[in-house]
């Protein structure tokens, strides 16, 4: 269970804060801090510090672009979108960002980043190549070259809170039975039904940003980190 915070998307710096310290009472497994716009800067540096400073969980960054660093932060998703149109979100932006991040001393986690449609903000950012939601053998081939590549993990992410919701758990269940490296499902799980579900279908890990974003009290995340281990006991 991974809770993303992305300050931008609250009233205030003190919101964002509160909202990481409930999911680190919750027991969520790690804190995400990031977005696809804006998330730089001076106010990275706040939030990932203040956070840092209050909770005990691990602080990985999500980053939207080269300027999502900071050494307030545990480690980093060293992350390449690989159905992006753009060589810049492949490898482009990992070159500009690999001697930062080496003298920051961040740990930099290789992530294989793969949009599905609708795509949300980071899908137009990222001038991405959608893959359609009808379509989880085209994902599950894209997650098992990211596998032969050599990536640690991979994230199928629906975008922000997608009209649709969530990928298709046949999506889920498509993806996870090829690969053997961790898999995380992001973007448009709301409720701790979808979180046991799509777990249960075989995603190691969710990410939820959005359903926390006005509700994320620590009796909400410990609903959604109660689902995530019981859908975790009833796969396979």
């Amino acid at each position: 269970m991974f809770s993303l915070i992305d300050p931008l998307d609250y009233p205030s710096l003190d919101d964002a804060i509160n909202t990481a310290k409930n999911a680190d009472e919750a027991d969520t497994d790690v804190i995400l801090i990031g977005g696809s716009t804006g998330v730089q800067g001076e106010l990275l540096d706040q939030v990932a510090k203040r956070i840092k400073e209050n909770v005990s969980k691990p602080v990985i960054l999500f980053p939207g672009n080269i300027s999502t660093l900071t050494n307030y932060a545990d480690a980093v998703y060293f992350m390449s979108m690989l159905n992006s149109r753009s060589p810049y979100w492949i490898s482009g932006a990992q070159m500009l960002a690999a001697p930062v991040i080496k003298h920051s001393k961040i740990e930099p986690i290789s992530t294989a980043y793969i949009v599905i449609e609708p795509g949300g903000t980071v899908g137009w950012v990222g001038d991405s190549n959608l893959i359609p939601r009808s379509k989880p053998k085209l994902a599950a081939a894209l997650a098992l070259a990211a596998q032969y590549m050599g990536f640690h993990f991979v994230v199928t992410d629906a975008g922000s809170n997608p009209e649709d919701g969530h990928i298709p758990l046949e999506m889920v269940k498509t993806v996870k039975s090829v690969i053997d490296i961790p898999y995380i499902v992001a973007g448009g799980i709301r409720t701790p039904d979808e979180a046991r579900d799509v777990i249960r279908h075989g995603a190691d890990i969710i990410q939820v940003g959005t359903a926390f974003e006005k509700k994320g009290s620590v009796d909400k995340i410990k609903a959604m980190v109660k689902a995530v281990r019981e859908g975790a006991r009833k796969r396979g």
